[in-house]
């Protein structure tokens, strides 16, 4: 768990990316590494281990929650682990996420497993609410039975280079939350710059991050790799001078299983095997696993099945 440092201004003075530089290695990246055969198989399945699975719509109801911790438990089908010779392998998702409203229903739903019920909070997904209202919600959820909270900041303190400001609102977040996880969420997409995407990531790992996270999911541009290159690598500076781990979890517009393997290929060139496990390394990506089922499906039949064979929820 990270603990966080004081908040060093010279470090976060001293950050300089070049955007460049940083398209041209992730190009790289996915142009060079493939995996292939039982090993696609194998970083198919390590992809499904580390996903948060997540229902975060205006229409969610219990049921919804309920068949969703379903998948959680059973994300492939006994058909398709059949057919790869997998019937004996331990195959789950790491989390279900969801609003504050659901995280009894999912806890229920998931007893006897060790699948972790996180909750978004902190208004979600704008994080405007007044700042005791935002940190009462942590703590309702926290009460309610969540391992894990997904926290977002106020990205105006990013605009304008309030970093104390920022610093104090994610340590009162991460003391709230007490014993769970606290997942900070940066809101790449709005922070316009590269530069402020890294001097955010540092801010909120001295501050105590368990994880930082891309986005909510809701902003126009989310997950994309070369952000997650530059919150890979402030997130190896700072386990090199802290020797602290802080796990990073990209979210929204995660679609693919073949943008899984390239996460994945990012986490091991970047941070090492560590940050290939649910401790350090998450998708917020539930669309995806459709997608790599299919996949998988395919390498034990021959044939790629039919999107509806493959349901959610």
């Amino acid at each position: 768990m990270n603990t966080g440092v004081p908040l060093d201004l010279d470090w976060i003075d001293g950050v300089r990316v070049n955007t460049s530089a940083v398209e041209r290695r992730t190009t790289t990246l996915t142009a060079r590494r493939t995996v292939k055969k039982d090993w696609q198989v194998a970083w198919l399945l390590r992809a499904i281990t580390c996903m948060d699975l997540t229902t975060l719509s205006g229409d969610d109801t219990e049921e919804r929650v309920r068949r969703l911790c379903a998948k959680a438990r059973h994300p492939v089908s006994n058909d398709v682990r059949e057919s790869l010779r997998i019937q004996d392998f331990p195959v789950q998702v790491a989390a279900v996420c969801v609003y504050h409203l659901f995280v009894e229903t999912a806890r229920r739903a998931l007893e006897g497993t060790n699948i972790r019920v996180a909750a978004v909070s902190t208004g979600f997904p704008t994080g405007l609410n007044a700042f005791e209202e935002r940190l009462a919600e942590i703590r309702r959820s926290v009460d309610a039975g969540a391992h894990e909270i997904d926290v977002v900041i106020t990205r105006s303190h990013v605009f304008e280079g309030h970093w104390q400001r920022l610093y104090d609102e994610i340590a009162a977040f991460k003391q709230a939350c007490g014993a769970a996880h606290c997942k900070v969420i940066l809101g790449t997409g709005d922070l316009a710059t590269l530069r402020n995407v890294a001097r955010a990531s540092w801010v909120a790992m001295m501050a105590g991050a368990d994880f930082i996270k891309t986005s909510t999911g809701k902003e126009s541009v989310n997950a994309t790799l070369p952000v997650g290159l530059v919150m890979a690598r402030a997130i190896r500076e700072y386990s090199e001078r802290t020797g602290m781990a802080v796990g990073f979890k990209p979210a929204g517009g995660i679609r693919t299983a073949k943008q899984s393997l390239e996460w994945l290929t990012l986490m091991k060139e970047e941070l090492g095997q560590g940050w290939l496990e649910p401790d350090l390394f998450r998708f917020g990506a539930s669309s995806m696993l459709g997608d790599i089922e299919r996949q998988l499906a395919f390498h034990g039949s021959g044939r790629y099945s039919a999107s509806y064979h493959h349901p959610l929820a």
